[in-house]
């Protein structure tokens, strides 16, 4: 299904800035090589490092109580669209279904990529905010793991990135 002004995206990779540790989620757009990394919170990166690595909690985490609620309500989250990037924090919505009722709900990118994952629905990035942030990929080697004391190529690539509003604003 193609979205006019949409870019249908999937989780490539988790990674830290290799200037502060923080965490970062790296989309990727499988037709055109484009890259969009995302700084997180450390609980949502672990939310959706579980997901990605197949690791079940004893107990439900947030976006597992998420998926729940949704599935017992007959709910369905249709996609997550990262629509917007306001003073460096990016903007998500979720579009979910209730049989015919269609609702649009407000939410930080990483809450929606760890539900999308959950619920194996599409994520979807405005252009505007695919051409503001993104890493040209077609010419990187980003499959290759480092040497050891060697760096690899993606802090590299991070340290000499700059955030669509700088490294230190983003959320």
């Amino acid at each position: 299904m193609s979205t006019p002004g949409l870019v249908k995206m999937q989780i490539f990779r988790m990674v830290l800035d290799p200037n502060n540790n923080a965490p970062i989620v790296i989309l990727m757009d499988p037709d055109g090589g484009a890259l969009l990394p995302i700084w997180i919170g450390i609980f949502e990166a672990h939310a959706i490092a579980m997901k990605l690595e197949n690791i079940q909690s004893q107990r439900p985490m947030t976006h597992d109580l998420m998926k729940g609620i949704l599935d017992s309500l007959g709910a369905k989250l249709n996609r997550i669209e990262i629509v917007d990037l306001v003073e460096s924090t990016y903007i998500a919505r979720l579009h979910v279904s209730v049989g015919d009722a269609r609702y649009e709900v407000d939410s930080r990118p990483s809450d929606a990529m760890a539900l999308a994952i959950r619920t194996d629905s599409p994520i979807y990035v405005a252009q505007h905010v695919l051409d503001a942030g993104k890493i040209d990929a077609s010419s990187l080697d980003l499959v290759g793991e480092a040497e050891e004391g060697d760096e690899d190529e993606w802090t590299r690539i991070l340290k000499n990135y700059n955030p669509p509003g700088g490294r230190e604003k983003i959320n």
